[in-house]
C-alpha cells in the first residue's frame, strides 16, 4: 500500500512537473526571449498591421503577446523602446495581491486577521469597534467599508488617518478605495520586518526575472517585466520549477469572485465572464461580463490610462499594454479593453475577415445632455434598454421608434445599459437636465 501512494505521488508530481514545462520561460537575467511566428499560429499580417495602427492611434506606448511563455508580437510605439520604463498604475494592485499571498503562505499574515492586529490600532478615523471588523481580506476585495470618497482635501488615494472614514461595516459594501488598499503594503511590511521594494525583490523578481520598482505606492517597470508577472500568474504562481505561490487555495481565490457583491473582482484582480460587474466610484451591479469581447476565462490587472495586463488561461495567452490613455469612459475595463479585443479576435486567417463589430460602434445615442428624449439607433437588435440612477435605483423604460421619453425623469446623472440580442451589454453615462 505505502508503495502504490509513494507511485501515486511521484506520477502526480511528474504530471506537475510537464505541465509547468509545457510553458516556455525567459532566462532570469538578458534579455533573451524565444519568439513564435505569428504565421504559426496563421495569424494574418495585414490584420496585425491593422491591430498595430489602432494601439497606435491609441496612444500606446508597448504592446506584448506572450503565447505559451514565448512572445509572438511585441511593439514598441514613436520614442519609447524595450528599455523604457513605465508606471503600472493600479495594475500594480494585482502584484500587491499576489504578494499579499506570498506573505501568508510564509506565516507572516493571516487575511482573515484584523488589519490593526499588524499595524496598530487608530489607523483610520473610525470608531476601534468598527475598525477591528476591517481584515486583510477585505482589503484585498475591496470591502473595507471605508468612505472611497472622502471630502476635501482627501482623495480616494490618500491613506492618513483622517482620510480613510468610516461608512458601513466592513464586508457589507464593495467600493474601490486605493487609500484603504494601500494598507495592505504596511501590513506586508509591518509582518516580514522588511521595506516593501525589499520584499518585492526577495520574494518576486529576483525568482523570476522581473524588474522594476515601487515609488509612492506605484509600480514601474519596463514592458517586458509586465509580461513575466503575467506569465507567472499564467502557471498559478510557479516559475518553471519553482513554486512561488505554494498557497493554491489562495491563488485560486485571488482570481475568482472574491464576495458577492462585485462578482468581477477576486484579490486585487479584475475578473472576465461573470453575471455582473461593478466599477469604481459607482455603488452599482451593472448585468452583463466585464469586457465581452475578451475570453470568459480571462483575468486582468488594469490601470489608470489603460496600463494592462490580460491572463487568458484557455488559450495560454499572456497581453501587456502600456501608453497614456486609450480615451472614453475609463472606469476599470474601459471601451478600449473591449475594441482590442477585437482585434486580437480577428488576428487569425480563418475568421470572418469583418467580424461582429463591437456593440458600442454600433450603437448612436443622442443628445447628451439630454432633455426631453434620447434616441438610440443601432444596425443589430437590441434586447434590453435600462436606466439607473448614481444610487442603483433602476427605472422602467421603453424604446419606441428609437426614442426613449426622459421628459418625466428627475435631473442628474444616469447609466444607461443596453444590452443587445447575444447578450453583450454597453453601459454608458447619461445626463438629464
Amino acid at each position: 500500500m505505502k508503495k502504490l501512494t509513494a507511485l501515486f505521488i511521484c506520477l502526480l508530481l511528474n504530471v506537475t512537473l510537464i505541465r509547468s514545462q509545457s510553458l516556455y520561460y525567459p532566462p532570469l537575467t538578458g534579455t533573451t526571449w524565444d519568439t513564435i511566428s505569428p504565421q504559426s499560429l496563421n495569424w494574418c499580417q495585414p490584420r496585425i498591421d491593422s491591430l498595430y495602427n489602432y494601439l497606435q492611434a491609441k496612444s500606446t506606448k508597448s504592446f506584448i503577446v506572450l503565447k505559451n511563455g514565448k512572445i509572438v508580437l511585441e511593439k514598441y510605439f514613436g520614442t519609447y523602446t524595450s528599455d523604457s520604463v513605465w508606471y503600472w498604475a493600479s495594475a500594480g494592485k494585482s502584484l500587491a495581491g499576489f504578494i499579499t499571498g506570498v506573505a501568508q503562505q510564509k506565516g507572516f499574515i493571516n487575511i482573515n486577521t484584523k488589519v490593526s492586529q499588524y499595524i496598530g490600532n487608530g489607523w483610520t478615523s473610525a470608531p476601534l469597534f468598527k475598525e477591528n471588523l476591517i481584515t486583510v481580506k477585505n482589503l484585498l476585495q475591496m470591502t473595507s467599508g471605508l468612505d472611497d470618497a472622502p471630502p476635501t482635501p482627501c482623495d480616494n488615494e490618500d491613506t492618513a488617518k483622517a482620510c480613510l472614514l468610516y461608512q458601513v461595516d466592513a464586508g457589507t459594501r464593495w467600493a474601490y478605495h486605493t487609500g484603504a488598499y494601500i494598507k495592505t503594503h504596511d501590513v506586508v511590511s509591518a509582518a516580514a520586518s522588511l521595506p516593501y521594494n525589499t520584499i518585492t525583490t526577495n520574494w518576486i523578481k529576483s525568482k523570476i526575472g522581473m524588474g522594476g520598482t515601487w515609488f509612492q505606492n506605484v509600480y514601474y517597470s519596463k514592458a517586458r517585466d509586465m509580461a513575466r508577472f503575467g506569465l507567472l500568474n499564467l502557471n498559478k504562481g510557479i516559475w518553471n520549477t519553482d513554486t512561488i505561490m505554494k498557497d493554491s487555495v489562495y491563488f485560486k481565490n485571488m482570481v475568482n469572485s472574491s464576495q458577492n457583491l462585485n462578482y468581477s473582482y477576486g484579490y486585487l484582480w479584475w475578473l472576465n465572464g461573470k453575471a455582473s460587474f461593478m466599477t469604481p466610484g459607482f455603488p452599482i451591479a451593472f448585468p452583463g461580463t466585464l469586457i465581452p469581447n475578451a475570453p470568459p476565462d480571462m483575468y486582468a490587472a488594469l490601470g489608470k490610462n489603460d496600463q494592462k495586463i490580460y491572463v487568458v488561461p484557455s488559450q495560454k495567452l499572456v497581453i501587456i499594454r502600456q501608453g497614456n490613455t486609450a480615451g472614453g469612459f475609463n472606469l476599470a475595463a474601459s471601451g478600449f479593453d473591449n475594441m482590442v479585443w477585437d482585434y486580437i479576435n480577428k488576428l487569425n486567417c480563418n475568421s470572418n475577415s469583418i467580424q461582429e463589430i463591437d456593440l458600442a460602434l454600433r450603437v448612436s445615442i443622442y443628445p447628451n445632455p439630454a432633455q426631453e428624449a434620447i434616441y438610440i439607433k443601432s444596425d443589430g437588435l437590441l434586447k434590453s434598454v435600462s436606466l439607473t440612477n448614481v444610487v442603483g435605483q433602476s427605472f422602467s423604460v421603453n424604446l419606441v421608434n428609437d426614442k426613449l421619453d426622459v421628459s418625466q425623469m428627475q435631473k442628474g446623472l444616469y447609466f444607461l445599459t443596453i444590452t443587445s440580442s447575444n447578450n453583450t451589454s454597453l453601459v454608458k453615462k447619461i445626463v438629464i437636465n
